[in-house]
């Protein structure tokens, strides 16, 4: 799919693990859809096992028994979902959350299932079998549910065609292939045979690659078979995690592009982890969020919620709902940052990019240890012109500006971003 923004939706890992079920997904859609869909949000998107009948954490169980067709094709759990009762696999929940105005994702894993491997099960529209297509020596090193396929082997490209026909008849929207994206100085030809797949499906799909971090000097790989790629390992709600990011966004960024976004993950914000036994609102601080948002947003990565959305309070819904800053996340163009600079004790990130609807959006981060104030110079982003029009994003309001020099006060991990005129 050529899409011209990076996706907005949200995404069932962070809050529930493996465990998420069919009224949970219903319920964020419903929410959705009345309160983020006029603001861009589209997404909804079930992750990892939805196939497994006894999945209740964010932990997997070995070796499980997995929900199987005949074809070597993984479906849905019919006790976690309901509706796929009778064969019907996802297709009545894509289909309400289509009939919501929004689109339909899944998570799937990189290969074959091995209890079809071990079963020697058929694949549709081939004499070969699960056992035949199988690299039984290719394995994801956190999840014991597939073997990797060998695209050389006669059966592989029916697996795989089988696979996306489908999702295509459940009326899926976006494909997130997990055991794959740091993977690529070994399996970067069943990629290749996956994307290929997908794309000749019949059906438009963003395609998703996880885990990452992605390999710099496979850019071009990724752009050629997929729609976003993780530069991050899983990130949550450190600001260690947050402040690693400015420099995998540094090196990413020239990489981003209509249709290829490089992914700095989920956005863990709201409640969290809800299959533990803890308090389940993100760690991040409110000025950290804003960072994120921000980072994420200049930096033009899909953006994914992972909190519970129907616990959302006033804070986080203004968080999501900021037209400037989402605004910015469409129309930011030739984003890259400028310095890094040590100013009385702090240190400020300054990036810029280009409006698409014209001006030039500058966004700078204290991610010192305190409060402070930094002067930005627009010389430094290469604009001599007086400028007559400053916005800050946030907060939609003017801003002054004396001599192209704006004078910024943040709070420590705090950011804001301007649009400049």
């Amino acid at each position: 799919m050529n899409a011209i923004k990076a996706p907005m939706g949200w995404n069932s890992w962070d809050c529930y693990g493996a465990s998420v079920t069919e009224d949970i997904v219903r319920a964020n859609a419903d929410f959705m859809a009345a309160n983020l869909l006029i603001y861009g949000w589209e997404y909804i998107v079930v992750d990892i096992q939805w196939y497994e009948p006894t999945a209740v954490t964010h932990e997997y169980h070995p070796f499980t028994e997995l929900c199987m067709d005949e074809y070597s094709r993984l479906i849905p759990d019919e006790k976690r979902f309901p509706s796929s009762k009778g064969g019907l696999g996802f297709a009545p929940l894509a289909e309400y959350v289509h009939s919501l105005g929004l689109k339909f994702g899944i998570h799937i894993m990189r290969g074959i299932p091995r209890q079809a491997v071990h079963n020697n099960t058929s694949i549709k529209n081939s004499t070969h079998t699960a056992r035949e297509i199988a690299k039984t020596a290719s394995i994801c090193a956190w999840n014991t549910d597939m073997y990797g396929v060998d695209p050389a082997k006669e059966g592989a490209e029916e697996y795989y065609e089988s696979l996306f026909e489908l999702y295509a008849s459940w009326g899926v929207d976006f494909i997130k292939c997990d055991d794959i994206c740091r993977e690529l100085p070994h399996e970067e030809e069943e990629l290749k045979l996956i994307s290929k797949c997908l794309y000749s499906c019949g059906r438009d799909m963003i395609f998703s690659l996880s885990p990452g971090p992605a390999l710099i000097d496979k850019a071009e790989v990724y752009k050629q078979t997929s729609n976003m790629w993780r530069i991050t390992d899983d990130f949550w709600d450190k600001w260690e995690l947050l402040y690693n990011m400015f420099e995998r966004a540094e090196k990413w960024c020239i990489h981003t592009g209509a249709g290829h976004w490089p992914d700095a993950d989920m956005l863990p914000i709201g409640p969290l982890r809800q299959d533990y036994d803890i308090n389940d609102h993100t760690n991040f601080t409110q000025d950290e969020q804003i960072t994120m948002l921000t980072l994420w947003s200049i930096f033009r990565s899909p953006l994914m919620i992972g909190g519970e959305m129907t616990r959302f309070d006033d804070f986080t819904m203004k968080l999501i709902t900021c037209d400037g800053i989402l605004k910015m996340h469409s129309d930011a163009r030739n984003s890259h940052p400028v310095w890094r600079r040590i100013y009385n004790g702090c240190e400020y990130i300054l990036w810029t990019a280009t409006s698409a609807c014209g001006g030039n959006y500058i966004a700078i981060f204290n991610t010192g240890a305190s409060d402070g104030s930094i002067e930005i110079n627009l010389r430094d982003i290469e604009l001599y012109d007086p400028v007559t029009d400053v916005t800050e994003l946030w907060s939609g309001t003017g801003y002054g500006c004396c001599d192209n020099v704006i004078n910024v006060s943040l709070n420590s991990h705090g950011a804001k971003a301007f649009l400049v005129r």
